[in-house]
């Protein structure tokens, strides 16, 4: 099973749960920990070969599916007993809410998703397209730290890049391998996702500076019901971490009014 931890609410019986990205790891919410578990109960969770997720069950498999990701999180529920939950998520994690939220619906009450990943542009492709020609035999860290620089460009970005560095030289380069082939593959479902509509209500939370994946998400909020946009001056694509107090707030509210 993933590697969890909760902050149980004195009285509330509401759940969120926090979803990571590619190369992070459930620490990279430690500003939003002591403003929801104010109002929730709150579920970090460490995906399967990141943080603490490091069982040998997970080195099994020679590639990963979003439903195999998917499971893993279900298991987790299932064993908390958490009938509903909202979800907060960042990056990829965005990509794993949405994918529940298609086959599981009845889970969600709604979701917050910050720097999402609703499509990927032709820089993106060259990325992935390069990633796969060197990702056997060339260290992973140095293409991690290349696709780092290139989706947080900025000086103002240095924070949130050097974490998620940080937190990607946790990983092993099968463990990397095996991830960077579920996201070479995401095309279809994400093409999926921007026809497809959700009943679900979800939040948007952008960064202005986000370049790589803000204009897909402003045709996505233009064209769907049930979603609200909010872009953060300023920011970058780890808005979690560039402007914690926004995002917390932005959040909050809009979970509170579902």
């Amino acid at each position: 099973m993933l590697n969890y931890e909760i902050f149980k609410h004195s009285s509330s019986s509401e759940w969120v749960t926090f979803i990571h990205g590619a190369g992070g790891s459930s620490t990279i919410w430690y500003k939003q920990i002591r403003a929801f578990s104010k109002e929730y109960n709150v579920l970090l969770l460490d995906l399967r070969g990141h943080g603490k997720s490091k069982s040998t069950e997970f080195k099994q498999l020679k590639r990963y599916s979003f439903v195999v990701v998917r499971e893993d999180i279900l298991k987790v529920l299932n064993h908390l007993k958490i009938e509903k939950s909202h979800f907060v998520g960042i990056s990829l994690g965005t990509i794993v809410i949405r994918d529940i939220a298609e086959h599981h619906p009845e889970l969600v009450s709604s979701m917050v998703l910050g720097g999402a990943v609703m499509k990927i542009n032709l820089r993106g492709q060259v990325l992935i397209r390069i990633g796969n020609l060197f990702k056997s035999f060339l260290p992973y860290i140095l293409l991690y730290r290349l696709f780092a620089f290139i989706i947080m460009p900025k000086k103002s970005h240095r924070k949130s890049r050097n974490l998620f560095i940080r937190e990607a030289k946790k990983l092993y380069q099968k463990e990397f391998i095996r991830w960077f082939s579920l996201v070479s593959e995401v095309n279809p479902l994400l093409t999926f996702f921007r026809i497809q509509e959700t009943n679900i209500p979800a939040l948007y939370i952008m960064g202005e500076e986000d370049h790589m994946f803000l204009p897909s998400i402003r045709k996505l909020t233009n064209s769907h019901n049930n979603t609200v946009l909010e872009v953060i001056p300023k920011c970058g694509h780890v808005v979690n971490v560039d402007a914690p107090r926004h995002f917390n707030r932005s959040a909050l509210l809009f979970m509170s009014n579902h």
